[in-house]
């Protein structure tokens, strides 16, 4: 716990709130501004569950992987300045409490994000009046799907942000790897197997049956998600207690 006090301590001195409130007042801002939306759904269709649907196709398409790689690199930043690993490293406290400390800080402002997300839905609906049911089970377990989503993509851009001292690399692989997402979700092959697309697919509410959980099969997040959490996890843990300081 101290170690992880330690690290808010400093990721607070950087820009960190105007991250983390970015994409909930873009979610915000898109959800005010487009008046004409509803009609693209039926009459019988609930509107917040529309709105989320909607608004989903970009963040977690887009906004929860580009922002959690910011972060991962935000969370390195002072230790790649000046000898910071040398000087953290020369306390009394083991790599791979440094490592799980900055992992679950990590998660924790990621998790923070999903809360703000669901707030902008709900100030949205409220301000334009939707009179329907807010589908609060299918929202909550989305967002927390799509929580579960991100663990294997944060372990990997924290590993990435390790490796290079400069911000933009990092950011560049996020980039890369995000982008084809927009592609990878609509096929039905390649698509269920994708890392990077697994926040859309975990937050996008279907209907669901027996064998699946966070709306795709048990199979696709024991594989993908599991499989991908504990190779990028143990292979940043891995290196970060090998690596030269």
């Amino acid at each position: 716990m101290s170690i992880l006090q330690s690290e808010w301590f400093k990721l607070r001195k950087s820009k960190i709130s105007a991250i983390i409130l970015a994409a909930p007042i873009l979610t915000f801002l898109m959800g005010l501004t487009m008046d004409g939306f509803e009609f693209i759904g039926d009459d019988e269709v609930n509107d917040w569950l529309l709105f989320f649907l909607f608004s989903n196709l970009t963040y977690s398409l887009l906004f929860l992987p580009l922002i959690s790689g910011v972060f991962a690199s935000l969370v390195c930043r002072y230790e790649h300045q000046a000898g910071g690993w040398k000087q953290l490293l020369t306390l009394p406290v083991t790599r791979g409490k440094v490592f799980m400390a900055k992992y679950t800080l990590l998660l924790l402002l990621v998790f923070v994000i999903q809360m703000l997300y669901v707030v902008a839905i709900f100030s949205v609906g409220t301000m334009k009046g939707y009179t329907d049911a807010f589908p609060m089970a299918i929202i909550w377990k989305s967002v927390f799907g799509g929580w579960v989503a991100a663990f294997p993509l944060v372990a990997l851009q924290l590993w990435m942000s390790m490796i290079w001292k400069t911000f933009a690399l990092p950011l560049a692989v996020n980039v890369f790897f995000t982008l084809p997402t927009i592609l990878a979700v609509n096929s039905e092959t390649y698509g269920p197997y994708y890392p990077w697309a697994q926040p859309f697919l975990m937050m996008y509410s279907v209907e669901e049956s027996m064998d699946s959980v966070f709306y795709v099969p048990w199979d696709q997040v024991l594989l993908v998600v599991g499989g991908s959490f504990i190779l990028f996890f143990f292979g940043g843990m891995i290196y970060f207690s090998r690596k030269a300081i």
